[in-house]
């Protein structure tokens, strides 16, 4: 581990370089966030212009899953052995390049590469831009709201990036590419002025662990694949049975490796931090349920309520309170009752929000939708930006990059297990229903089942970590003192 980099803490003595600092890691966690909801808007009119099967159309949104959920582990320790700073730049880059070739795509398959690439790119980018947080700024109430804002950027981003690739559709799908493309160029070049130097990372003396990373992103490829699997019952379960117990079995060889590796990819200790785990399932469950209710609310308006995407993305909007409320009310919440209470507050507050929309008929207006809506963005603005606290606390310096890794392979596990639970429930429903009178809406409600029953599980979890916490979860082990030229309080 002695070959991990850290960031210098910037020192100007100002707030303005630590803002400096956040903004360009905000802008990258917007820019994932935004990419991945302008093409969830945009699909229809690539299959239409592309003439799309439904397998390359479906390959398309599930390309970049695979590519993000297969590479975030190993990821989130190459920015702690090769260098946060040289892989967050190197695989921004990348990220630009592909985003590119996407745009100019004239086929299925070259668009399904493309987006197969950003999702690695983003593997490796966002743990690396969430590491730089969490080692430039000391542990306590200044890395909390940096983590906070962080959080709520992201979810902005997705919120803002349906409006917007509503609009770019509008002008020609591929925009909905170019557009990244600039942005990512323009935090390229800021990136290169106001990240912190680091020193660079001696050679292992031992050597890098590479049939260990070969093992783990070969176990994470074959588990996201058999859960985007899922969504394609009709073709049979065999190549998802296959492709679980392949991955079962890459993961016991991988336990073996790093147990006897000189120096491991992932040091299998970390994992007794029980905080870090239940952390780490617990955003599985939130962001499952999240993704699975905004996909099965956008099925419904779009094809039960015949809206146009546009006008589902003006509808979904609401959702995107959490960018407001995440930086501003959650860190006053955060001090006050501590990270476990406000967990378990977002978590209930989901349950509460995804069952109001259950009594939603095929004519309900937005007014009886509006509050499931907003209540759905206050639960995520009070429950994911402290999981991202909880996942990284008291987690070593050289460990960061591992710790963001794994949040984010959770919750990259999370959201495709909550579509795919969702799209199934669904399927299931609705054959059975077999054409009878209000089937559809019956079938939606079934679905959205699925992530009020995840929530629930969630808040169980949750509660685990606040028995025995005081009113602020006591002192952290450990925490540094907040620095007065951080991020400013």
């Amino acid at each position: 581990m002695s070959n991990a980099s850290v960031p210098t803490v910037p020192s100007t003595g100002t707030g303005g370089q630590g803002w400096a600092l956040l903004l360009v890691l905000c802008g990258t966690i917007f820019l994932e966030g935004s990419d991945v909801a302008m093409l969830a808007v945009a699909v229809p009119a690539i299959r239409a212009d592309l003439s799309l099967t439904t397998g390359a159309t479906a390959w398309v949104m599930s390309g970049y899953v695979l590519g993000y959920a297969g590479f975030t582990l190993l990821g989130g320790r190459a920015a702690d052995l090769l260098g946060r700073r040289r892989m967050f730049l190197t695989w921004l880059a990348v990220f630009l390049v592909f985003s590119l070739l996407g745009g100019f795509a004239i086929d299925g398959w070259t668009l399904v590469v493309a987006r197969f690439v950003t999702g690695v790119a983003a593997a490796f980018m966002t743990p690396a831009a969430m590491s730089i947080i969490t080692t430039s700024y000391p542990e306590g109430p200044r890395r909390d709201k940096a983590l906070l804002v962080f959080a709520g950027v992201g979810a902005g981003g997705f919120s803002l990036g349906l409006v917007i690739g509503g609009l770019l559709t509008e002008l020609g799908w591929r925009w909905v590419f170019f557009a990244p493309v600039v942005l990512a160029g323009a935090i390229l070049l800021a990136a290169l002025r106001v990240l912190p130097a680091e020193a660079r990372p001696e050679p292992a003396r031992r050597g890098y662990d590479l049939a260990g990373a070969a093992c783990a992103a070969a176990a994470m490829l074959l588990f996201a694949y058999g859960i985007i699997r899922l969504e394609h019952r009709d073709e049979g379960l065999r190549p998802t049975l296959g492709a679980f117990a392949a991955g079962s079995a890459l993961v016991a060889a991988f336990v073996v490796i790093e147990r006897r590796a000189a120096a491991p990819l992932v040091r299998l200790g970390i994992f007794r931090r029980a905080a870090m785990v239940r952390a780490d399932l617990s955003a599985l469950l939130f962001l499952g349920a999240f993704y699975g209710f905004q996909f099965v609310v956008t099925l419904y308006l779009q094809e039960l309520r015949d809206w146009s995407p546009l006008r589902t993305a003006l509808a979904l909007i609401a959702m995107g309170c959490d960018a407001v409320l995440a930086p501003t009310l959650t860190p006053c919440l955060v001090r006050r009752y501590g990270t476990g209470r406000v967990i378990l507050g977002g978590f209930l507050l989901a349950v509460v929000g995804y069952g109001l929309f259950l009594p939603v008929g095929i004519d309900g207006s937005y007014g009886a939708m509006f509050p499931s809506l907003i209540t759905a963005g206050l639960a995520f603005a009070l429950a994911y930006g402290p999981l991202t606290i909880a996942a990284t606390d008291s987690v070593a310096a050289q460990e960061q990059g591992l710790a963001g890794g794994l949040l984010y392979t959770f919750t990259q596990f999370g959201s495709a297990v909550g579509i795919s639970a969702v799209t199934v429930v669904y399927g299931i429903a609705a054959d059975g229903a077999d054409g009878a009178a209000g089937a559809a809406p019956a079938a939606y409600r079934t679905a959205l089942v699925v992530p009020v029953v995840m929530v629930l599980l969630g808040a169980v979890l949750s509660a685990f970590g606040l028995r025995g916490a005081g009113p602020a979860d006591g002192p952290r082990e450990g925490a540094a003192p907040a620095a007065r030229d951080g991020v400013p309080g």
